[in-house]
């Protein structure tokens, strides 16, 4: 969000028309989404599972399946011109308005999971100076984040010009203190600790298991990819959405790759996976000294501050344009005469809050949430992957513009490979934990379909309620019985 004139992510109200955003503004969309919190502890989280091979290996995958699922949005943007809010809008399109729900509440869901993690990561920082706060899931770190929660939803509940004139700033600002790291890291790297991490750590395992436990991680960075997308209806030129999803993912890969992969030249992987969160203030300070650590500390509160407050926003268009769309509540669908969705910008201000105080219990909260909001992510990625197949194939291939091509069924079968490869990389754990928050919002979808005074499902929607409500207990037993652990 780098225009002021463009600065309406929310929904328009009213005959109002929604703002127009350029090629520049939506790349700056994406790259501002992607950068956050997750850059800041790479070091950490692939030293505690990978050497460089693994990681080498794992950001190949990562960055051919992720740059496949940024054409699918192209592509999607292109042929389906129709079609809004992304993400939720395809799956809705491809399979139907429960699985279309699902996307969106999924979507929805992650970020506000994800936008608890730059907060934990925020306390963690400042609780190296003050232990009080500890790794950022302390009681007062807790009460902290949650007064930082709040304000926030004061600041755009003002209206977006604000939001927007803060975002500009960090957009800029967030990606100084990364460069700086992966430039000072160079001239500092070890050849020879760089070699003795290169087969990883003896807790590693083998390389097929070290390429596996680092997926999630990178799933995680790459949230954002899609953030033109969901604002494609403030798009100057339709086109660009495609253009700014790619030019954002290539702008953000080699940085993200290269921070991972020149730690292992600073410090033994067993010491960088035992710092505290952010790792890569530990390894600069390792590198360069106590004034390395200090200056990306202060790079991450900006970093992360900005990509809150374009992940709260990004949460809110998505309830607001499904609430548009009949597929939820019709009190999600409301909009100031400043273009704010109060309604959905307080669910989404609401749920983090809980899952804040959620971890207090949860033995590393940053990885935590920092998993679980990955895991929810996948399922919405998996349904737009798929959408993209079926419309090289069945009727809705009429309703596309232009035809499809061999190379774009391609890109598609492989996004949709390599999500599914993530949700089996997630594990039972973090499937079953979403659930538990997919289940309950059935509740929102039959508001909506009560208050079109339609039927509640048809025979297929029952189904794959049913499932939903038979993991959501499954995981309910696991934690209950210590299956699994928080």
């Amino acid at each position: 969000m780098s225009d002021a004139e463009t600065s309406t992510p929310a929904a328009t109200s009213g005959d109002r028309p929604a703002a127009k955003l350029t090629l520049v503004t939506l790349t700056a969309m994406v790259v501002g989404s992607m950068v956050g919190a997750g850059v800041f502890s790479l070091p950490r989280r692939f030293a505690q599972e990978t050497g460089v091979a693994g990681a080498l290996i794992a950001w190949a995958i990562a960055g051919t399946g992720m740059l496949m699922l940024a054409f699918v949005f192209q592509t999607l943007a292109v042929r389906r011109p129709d079609l809004d809010a992304g993400v939720y809008a395809y799956a809705k399109a491809g399979f139907g308005e429960y699985l279309g729900f699902f996307s969106a509440f999924g979507y929805w869901a992650s970020a506000c999971v994800g936008n608890v993690t730059y907060w934990v990561l925020i306390m963690s920082t400042i609780g190296a100076v003050w232990p009080a706060l500890g790794d950022g899931d302390t009681f007062l770190a807790v009460v902290l984040s949650s007064v930082g929660l709040w304000a926030f939803f004061l600041l755009i509940r003002r209206g977006v010009k604000e939001a927007a004139a803060i975002n500009r700033i960090v957009t800029v600002a967030k990606v100084v203190p990364i460069l700086v790291f992966v430039v000072l890291a160079l001239f500092c790297l070890d050849t020879d600790v760089f070699v003795d991490n290169w087969g990883g750590a003896d807790y590693a395992g083998s390389l097929f298991n070290q390429v596996r436990g680092t997926m999630l991680a990178t799933v995680f960075v790459f949230l954002g990819v899609e953030g033109a997308s969901v604002y494609s209806r403030h798009a100057k030129r339709r086109e660009d959405v495609g253009r700014a999803t790619v030019l954002g993912f290539l702008s953000v890969f080699a940085v993200f790759a290269s921070v991972t992969i020149v730690s292992y030249g600073i410090m033994p992987m067993a010491e960088i996976a035992e710092l505290r969160q952010p790792s890569m203030a530990g390894v600069l300070e390792h590198a360069v000294g106590t004034w390395g650590k200090v200056f990306v500390s202060v790079g991450l509160i900006v970093s992360v501050l900005g990509a809150y407050l374009a992940w709260t926003l990004m949460a809110a268009e998505v309830l607001f344009v499904a609430a548009k769309d009949k597929d939820m509540p019709r009190f999600l669908g409301r909009a100031t005469s400043e273009d704010v969705p109060v309604p959905a910008l307080l669910m989404t201000t609401t749920l983090s809050q809980v899952v804040l105080v959620v971890t207090m219990f949860s033995d590393d909260a940053f990885n935590f949430a920092l998993d679980l909001t990955s895991a929810l992510s996948l399922i919405p990625f998996l349904l737009a992957a798929g959408f993209a197949v079926k419309i090289c194939f069945g009727p809705d291939r009429a309703k596309t513009s232009g035809r499809s091509t061999r190379p774009e069924l391609a890109v598609a079968v492989v996004a949709t490979v390599y999500t599914a490869f993530l949700l089996y990389a997630a594990g039972l754990k973090f499937v079953l934990v979403s659930f538990i928050l997919y289940a309950p919002a059935t509740f929102l979808f039959a508001q909506a379909r009560r208050e079109q005074n339609r039927r509640l499902f048809s025979p297929r929607e029952a189904l794959i309620c049913a499932v939903s409500v038979a993991g959501a207990v499954l995981g309910v037993i696991a934690l209950a019985m210590g299956w699994i652990e928080l």
